[in-house]
């Protein structure tokens, strides 16, 4: 596990770690437009968590449609040791703008914790499953898009932002490039 420290007391950890395990505030969910949550981690977070989930994202589709690329939508986490999902509809390999797309959807995520007044965050490296964007592309993204917020959003309740990986290889990957973004480590 690697830690960085920002300013307020504010954390970032990359960690190999089961997303589905985190007691935090808000895990976050890649998932496609129309949430349904068959595979990858979105397959995980529902064996875990339970069918509600995919129950009241049914329910959320239904009421608002489905989402657009870097959309995000906020349900309850079932039986996980989350309290909520923050579900994201993150870009596949091959479209256009992958990288803005993928900067706004790691973007859209920590700003709607942050008013939704949560104060730790665990996520996945978003789109790197099935949807095929390589773990370079998504570390770049992710480290900007977390300065990018805490720059713009001093006031943010969020304290812990935990990059929960699921091998050793993607840990290597966002351990080296994270040492091109901050210095601050414990």
């Amino acid at each position: 596990m690697k830690n960085y420290l920002f300013g307020h007391d504010r954390i970032l950890q990359i960690e190999v770690a089961d997303i589905t395990a985190q007691e935090v505030d808000a895990i976050v969910n890649p998932a496609n437009g129309f949430l349904r949550h068959g595979g990858g981690v979105a397959g995980a977070i529902i064996r875990v968590g339970g069918r509600a989930i995919q129950h009241e994202s049914d329910l959320y589709v239904r009421t608002y449609g489905p989402l657009e690329v870097s959309q995000v939508a906020v349900t309850g986490a079932g039986t996980l040791k989350a309290k909520n999902i923050i579900h994201v509809f993150g870009p596949q390999y091959g479209e256009d703008d992958i990288e803005e797309k993928l900067y706004q959807s790691f973007k859209n995520v920590l700003y709607k914790a942050g008013e939704l007044g949560f104060e730790t965050l665990a996520t996945p490296a978003i789109s790197t499953g099935i949807f095929g964007i390589p773990v370079t592309q998504c570390a770049r993204e992710f480290f900007k898009s977390v300065i990018d917020y805490f720059r713009d959003k001093q006031e943010s309740p969020l304290r812990l932002i935990k990059m929960c990986l699921l091998d050793r290889k993607s840990y290597e990957t966002f351990y080296e490039l994270s040492l091109d973004y901050f210095s601050s480590t414990e």
